[in-house]
């Protein structure tokens, strides 16, 4: 029998390959979309709830990152709050993606990309149905299969994927994990983190193929541990201050 651990990996790949295969020109329209508000003066915005959250904290403030990414966090949906099935409670919680919403300086022409696997949650429902209302354009990683195969649990009835302007499909099973395991009837080994921070990053590479096209300056942060590095990074939050809102 294959190891767990090799079954894991290939069905890593096979995931990887399809996203690349079938969603690249989706990553192109919704990379387009990022510069174009970009261009005109507006923001970016990152929000994920729980693990979903982890897409957000991968893809902001870090070596080879996008510099204009803006992540909307809450304690109470972190990993590090206790106890943890808060954040269950607190993403089931409607009306508290407004709230999150309404904490961040968000305008019309703004984007916010949202990363929730089963995108049956309020508070995912809630944060995207309220940036639509500012004028925001939505872009929602989800997973389409799972998220068709369960209720949602906002009073809209609605799912992420109805409510947003761009859905990115990250073709995991239902329930995340993808391992069989012969004394379980639960599977093992999720996808959801893995391909989310693939797909996030090759947003960033195909805005920068964008911004290359048009010569206009790559706003990438450098590593702080590399010689010049802070001083190199104050100087493009400074620049970039209008579009940078985390600090």
């Amino acid at each position: 029998m294959m190891s767990y651990m090799k079954q894991y990996y290939e069905t890593i790949q096979s995931v990887l390959e399809r996203v690349l295969n079938e969603q690249e020109s989706n990553l192109e329209e919704v990379a387009k979309v990022m510069t174009d508000a970009l261009a005109k003066g507006n923001s970016l915005y990152l929000f994920g709830a729980s693990h979903a959250g982890i897409v957000a904290e991968d893809a902001f403030y870090r070596a080879g990152g996008f510099a204009l990414f803006n992540p909307i966090f809450s304690p109470a949906l972190m990993l590090n709050v206790e106890p943890i099935t808060l954040t269950s409670k607190m993403e089931r919680l409607e009306g508290y993606g407004q709230i999150l919403l309404q904490s961040k300086p968000v305008k019309e022409g703004d984007v916010l990309f949202i990363h929730s696997v089963s995108g049956r949650n309020p508070v995912a429902v809630d944060i995207a149905m309220a940036a639509k209302e500012k004028g925001m354009k939505v872009i929602s990683l989800t997973n389409v299969t799972y998220s068709k195969s369960v209720t949602s649990r906002h009073s809209s009835g609605k799912r992420l994927f109805e409510v947003s302007d761009f859905v990115i499909d990250n073709f995991g099973e239902t329930g995340d994990a993808v391992v069989s395991i012969q004394s379980l009837t639960q599977k093992v080994g999720p996808t959801s983190t893995i391909i989310g921070s693939f797909v996030i990053h090759s947003i960033v590479l195909k805005m920068v193929e964008l911004l290359e096209a048009a010569n206009q300056e790559v706003p990438i942060f450098r590593s702080a541990n590399l010689d010049g590095g802070d001083e190199y990074n104050r100087e493009m939050m400074d620049k970039y201050k209008d579009q940078i809102h985390y600090m």
